[in-house]
C-alpha cells in the first residue's frame, strides 16, 4: 500500500497543469474545401509506421561513444573542457547527445498536445482528419525518443526553459492559426532542420534510422501548416497582422537564443556566462543556430508573413538569407515528397 501511495505521489510531482482556452469548431461540411489537405491525409495514412517492429531496438548503443563526431563541439579550445581526461570527455559526449535528444522528446510532447487541440480548433474537415493523424504521429515520436533516451542513453534532461515558454504560449493562445504558427511553422520547421543536421552527423545506426522515420512525418506536418494557412493572412486587418508579426519575432528570438550551453555548463560546474559567450561566438554554434531557420524563413515568406517588420528582425538575427530556399525541394531530395 505504501509503495502504491509513493508511486502516486511521484506521478503528481511529475505532472504539470496549465490552463488553456480555445474555440472548438464542429464543421458540418464534410467535403474538401482546402486544396491539398486531403492529399496530405492520404500520405499520412500511407506512411504510418510501427516503431516496435520497424526499428532495430536490439542494436547495442554505447552512450559515451562518438554518436556524433567530437569535432562538432562549440567548446573546443575552452580551457575547462580541454582539461578533461578521456573518461570525462566521454561523459561530456554522453551529456551532449542526451541533452539534445531530451529536448526533441519534450518538443514532441508539446507537438502532441497542440495537434490534439488542432483537431477541435481547425475549421475544415480535411484539417481535422490530418490533425488526427498528426496526433498519432506525435505520440509515436514521444514513444521512440523516450525509449531511446531511457533504454540506450539512460539519461533524460529537463526541458529547456525557452522551449517550454514557446510551447506554453502556443498551447494557451485561443486562436487556431497561432497554433499552426507556433507549432507547424516555427517549432516543427526548426525541428526538421535540427533532425536533418543530426541525421547527417550521426554515426549510430539505430538513432539514424529513427531520425529518418521521424523526419518523414515532420515534413508532412510542416506542409500541413503551410497548406492550411496559405492565403489566410492576405486580407487580415493591420492590427491583427501585427499580433502575428509580434509572435513570429518573439518565437524566432526565443528559439535562436536558447542553445547557449547553460545546462551543460551547470552540469560540469563551469561558468555559465563564459560558456554562453563561447557558444554564441563559435563558428559551430553560429552555423547551427542560423541553419535551424532554413525552412522557417521561406515558409513564412510563402504565407505573406515576411513583412517589413519581420524582415528587419530576421536581418538582425542573420537568418534572412534563407528566404529563397525551397523546403519542398529539400523534402524531395530526402525522398519525403
Amino acid at each position: 500500500m505504501t509503495a502504491a501511495v509513493n508511486q502516486l505521489a511521484q506521478l503528481d510531482r511529475e505532472l504539470e497543469t496549465i490552463l488553456t482556452s480555445f474555440d472548438t469548431n464542429y464543421t458540418w461540411n464534410y467535403g474538401s474545401v482546402k486544396e491539398g489537405l486531403r492529399d496530405l491525409y492520404e500520405r499520412a495514412k500511407r506512411d504510418q509506421w510501427n516503431s516496435t517492429t520497424q526499428l532495430a531496438w536490439g542494436t547495442h548503443v554505447e552512450p559515451e561513444s562518438e554518436i556524433i563526431p567530437s569535432v562538432v563541439n562549440p567548446l573546443a579550445g575552452y580551457a575547462p573542457f580541454e582539461k578533461l581526461d578521456a573518461k570525462e570527455r566521454a561523459h561530456f559526449r554522453h551529456a551532449q547527445i542526451s541533452f539534445q535528444l531530451s529536448q526533441f522528446l519534450h518538443g514532441e510532447q508539446g507537438a502532441l498536445l497542440v495537434a490534439s487541440q488542432l483537431v477541435g480548433g481547425v475549421p475544415w474537415i480535411d484539417a481535422k482528419y490530418y490533425a488526427g493523424s498528426q496526433t498519432m504521429d506525435e505520440a509515436r515520436h514521444v514513444e521512440v525518443f523516450s525509449r531511446y533516451l531511457h533504454q540506450k542513453l539512460e539519461w533524460e534532461w529537463p526541458i529547456n526553459p525557452q522551449l517550454k515558454e514557446l510551447l506554453d504560449a502556443t498551447l494557451k493562445d485561443s486562436r487556431w492559426d497561432f497554433k499552426y504558427l507556433g507549432m507547424q511553422i516555427m517549432i516543427e520547421g526548426l525541428a526538421m532542420a535540427a533532425f536533418g543536421n543530426l541525421y547527417q552527423l550521426c554515426k549510430e545506426p539505430l538513432l539514424k534510422e529513427l531520425l529518418l522515420y521521424v523526419m518523414k512525418d515532420e515534413s508532412r506536418h510542416v506542409a500541413f501548416g503551410v497548406v492550411s494557412l496559405d492565403g489566410h493572412y492576405a486580407d487580415m486587418p493591420a492590427n491583427e497582422l501585427r499580433d502575428r508579426e509580434d509572435f513570429i519575432i518573439y518565437a524566432a528570438e526565443l528559439m535562436r537564443n536558447r542553445l547557449v550551453g547553460s545546462e551543460i555548463a551547470r552540469a560540469f560546474g563551469w561558468n555559465e556566462n563564459e560558456v554562453r559567450d563561447l557558444v554564441l561566438e563559435s563558428p559551430v554554434g553560429k552555423m547551427f543556430r542560423s541553419m535551424l531557420f532554413q525552412r522557417v524563413v521561406p515558409n513564412l515568406k510563402r504565407l505573406g508573413l515576411l513583412t517589413p517588420r519581420v524582415r528587419d528582425a530576421f536581418a538582425k538575427l542573420d537568418i534572412l538569407r534563407f528566404e529563397n530556399d525551397d523546403p519542398d525541394k529539400q523534402d524531395r531530395e530526402l525522398g519525403f515528397a
